[in-house]
């Protein structure tokens, strides 16, 4: 599913047909109560003659008075806050960025130069981000094609000393996720600004001298913290977060 198209509500009830009639429905998140790009999901389910909801989280972004009020109110059963913890290590970085209105910030590099990794060693981070900053400075899609048309909004390029106003422009624009790569002037704004969500760190392999990693290289950007020790086939993955990052 691409950003501004179908929701999975959608999907589920085009794929289940007439069986959808009586049925119950399990989602992550609260279905939305408002027609934009697409239907609202609350009409689907209703019109598809869902009797049940199973909800994990409401949705922070529901206008009016929500799905779950308007599912009631004609009569379904609701259910809200199944296996909610769960879900936010699902959708924690966007209800976080959602909620503040700035993308969650994933900065990565390799320990070895504390520069960005060769780009097949990312390619799960840029799978999960709306867009990717390069040390360059160039800016792009983190999946070619990712969001529906005209979903995404952004410039090619920051340059050094944008910092948390690049952010601003780029949540304004539809991105929820930003990965940025290498040690640049660029992340050392960010920094400084307290903008980093997350470190993911690839360690490689000690097998020879030119990899073998110092404890002071080791150590984490002030106040973060390792959340995951990740094996790989080259060396394992630290990621960090700061202290304080509830979990999600």
């Amino acid at each position: 599913m691409r950003k501004g198209e179908p929701h999975a509500e959608a999907h589920a009830v085009a794929a289940a047909g007439p069986l959808a009639a009586g049925g119950t429905a399990v989602v992550t998140l609260e279905p939305c109560n408002h027609i934009g790009v697409t239907p609202a999901c609350r009409q689907l389910l209703l019109g598809a003659g869902i009797v049940r909801v199973v909800i994990a989280l409401r949705d922070p972004t529901s206008r009016g008075d929500g799905g779950i009020a308007v599912l009631r109110a004609a009569g379904v059963d609701v259910e809200v806050g199944v296996l909610a913890e769960e879900a936010r290590l699902v959708l924690g970085p966007w209800l976080v960025a959602t909620e503040r209105g700035r993308p969650w910030v994933t900065w990565h590099y390799g320990l070895a130069d504390r520069e960005a990794s060769p780009a097949a060693s990312v390619d799960d981070l840029r799978r999960a981000a709306d867009v990717v900053v390069s040390p360059d400075g160039a800016v792009e899609e983190g999946v070619p094609g990712g969001h529906g048309p005209d979903r995404l909004h952004y410039r090619r390029g920051v340059r050094s000393g944008a910092g948390v106003d690049v952010l601003e422009e780029l949540f304004l624009g539809g991105c929820r996720r930003v990965l940025v790569l290498g040690d640049t002037v660029f992340v050392r704004d960010l920094l400084s600004a307290g903008a980093i969500d997350e470190v993911a760190i690839d360690v490689p392999h000690p097998t020879t001298t030119s990899t073998r990693c110092s404890s002071d290289q080791a150590t984490l950007p002030s106040g973060f913290v390792i959340t995951v020790v990740r094996p790989g086939k080259d060396g394992v993955r630290l990621v960090g977060r700061p202290a304080a990052t509830p979990p999600g």
